[in-house]
């Protein structure tokens, strides 16, 4: 069956860095597109980061820009958010999910997704 299962997340100083993985089984990375969101304390959840399916174009947030990267390999079934120069702001559950879009137009939004991982909890403070 399809699962999505985040890790990675854990407590950092402001500065600091994390790589957080989503590996997914009961289906191919190239046949669907993988987003990244973000829930923190008090807000609504967030799409931060997106890899198409298509062509493997990749988009940010604006506020994680030039600190996030996403990537994934195939062959291992994940997709990894590179987080540096963590800030208190970050502060969140980041969840993957999966979505049928081919690319990454509506990444902001949940439309288009059917399942998801549980998520992993990443803290910034000092």
């Amino acid at each position: 069956q399809v699962q999505l299962v985040e890790s990675g997340g854990g407590s950092v100083q402001p500065g600091g860095s994390l790589r957080l993985s989503c590996t997914v089984s009961g289906f191919n990375l190239d046949t669907y597109t993988i987003v990244w969101f973000r829930r923190a304390p008090g807000k609504e959840r967030e799409g931060v980061s997106c890899i198409s399916s298509r062509d493997g174009s990749k988009v940010y947030v604006d506020s994680v820009k030039g600190r996030f990267t996403i990537s994934k390999d195939n062959a291992k079934n994940t997709v990894y958010l590179q987080m540096n120069s963590l800030k208190a702001e970050d502060t969140a559950v980041y969840y993957c999910a999966r979505s049928g879009f081919y690319y990454c137009t509506n990444y902001r939004s949940e439309a288009g997704t059917d399942y998801w991982g549980s998520g992993t909890l990443v803290t910034v403070s000092s």
